[in-house]
């Protein structure tokens, strides 16, 4: 029995070594793969642009006081106002993007009003439930790439306040909009005037989530400048999160009237950063020597060789999108395939035969990539 048991002892610990070594070959095997793996899954998956890793990494052991009352948040604050060619601006800098939209809105509204947004927009699909947690809902409207049209707003707002009960219902107290879009639309300057006068007609505050705002205004075809969007709107955004930057996005506060008491706010919702000038730092950085332009181009070259590699194999996009969003319909068989060896992502529920899928590219991918994804691409498709 002595014998019987401790073989069985000895037998149990090698099974024990064996499994736990084949967890780690099959660790090191999927961490290899992900390494050799290509990735147009999003826009924030890199670091930091080197530059500003460098401005960093210089100013690292400086001590200076916190919650933005340093001086690169001063200088920061400057070159965004002067880039927005408005001397008036309050700029204000914010940790993230579902954090910035969260406390714009919260700002922006009174208690008893809601967002008005397109159904497809960042704040009613993926920030999980972020606006209506703060006490406030979002009333949707129909979407067209992404984008909404003037006359649905006004016919919202003047059929809501058409109804004799409307005092019982929550109010459209300001609107909400992305550029680009989350297809990767941009409005044209013509569509953004329109859509500004129906906001200055109603008195409810226009507001402009800029996530990705250099890719739009960097894409083919665009009109807009950075200028006409601080001239149009009420409050904006810049994003600097996926666009270079470790985190942070810039809030800029365009109507005076507006986001009075901004600050306690921002503490209010957890998106104040002590280390107020590793924020500014950044944005300093982005807004010197055309950095932001210079980042935003790029992504949006690289995306429009991706967009016509696949156009050229047949593959017409979904949105025709000149920014670093490309969106296509591709067969599973092609996706299960391709996916083995690139990173990019199904955009909504896979079909039974074909998906829509989505590949993004940013200030960090590399044209090497681009060409690999196009090369497999290729040989997919001859097979």
């Amino acid at each position: 029995m002595y014998r019987k048991s401790k073989s069985t002892k000895i037998i149990q610990s090698f099974t024990k070594i064996n499994q736990r070594n084949n967890f780690l070959n099959q660790r090191n095997i999927l961490i290899k793969q992900r390494k050799m793996k290509l990735h147009f899954e999003t826009d924030y998956m890199a670091g930091t642009h080197q530059e500003i890793l460098e401005r960093l990494v210089e100013t690292n052991f400086e001590e200076t006081v916190g919650y933005g009352c340093d001086e690169y948040t001063e200088k920061a604050v400057e070159l965004i106002k002067k880039a927005v060619g408005k001397d008036n601006a309050r700029v204000y800098f914010l940790v993230g993007g579902t954090q910035t939209n969260s406390t714009v809105i919260d700002g922006l509204l009174s208690r008893h009003e809601g967002v008005l947004s397109a159904e497809s927009g960042h704040i009613n699909v993926h920030e999980s439930g972020a606006i209506e947690a703060c006490g406030h809902k979002v009333l949707t409207l129909p979407q067209y790439e992404g984008k909404v049209k003037a006359e649905d707003v006004e016919k919202y707002i003047s059929n809501f306040y058409a109804d004799d009960t409307y005092l019982h219902m929550v109010a459209p107290g300001m609107l909400y909009i992305s550029f680009p879009t989350e297809y990767g639309a941009v409005y044209s300057k013509k569509e953004l005037q329109e859509i500004s006068s129906v906001c200055k007609k109603w008195n409810i505050p226009l507001y402009i989530d800029g996530a990705r705002l250099g890719y739009g205004l960097a894409s083919e075809g665009n009109d807009v400048t950075l200028k006409d969007i601080a001239d149009l709107c009420d409050v904006f955004y810049i994003g600097g999160t996926k666009l270079g930057a470790l985190f942070g996005e810039a809030v800029v506060v365009c109507n005076d009237n507006l986001l009075k008491n901004f600050f306690p706010l921002i503490k209010q919702h957890g998106a104040l950063l002590a280390k107020g000038r590793l924020l500014a730092l950044q944005f300093e950085t982005l807004f010197s020597n055309n950095l932001y332009e210079r980042v935003s181009r790029h992504a949006v070259d690289m995306a429009m060789k991706i967009k016509q590699a696949f156009i050229s194999k047949g593959y017409l996009p979904i949105v025709n999108s000149n920014t670093n969003q490309q969106f296509f319909r591709l067969s599973n068989d092609l996706i299960d395939s391709l996916s083995e060896e690139v990173g990019f992502e199904l955009w909504g529920a896979r079909g039974e035969k074909e998906s829509e899928v989505r590949f993004v590219t940013s200030w960090a991918t590399k044209e090497e990539d681009v060409d690999l994804l196009i090369e497999k691409l290729n040989i997919l498709i001859l097979k």
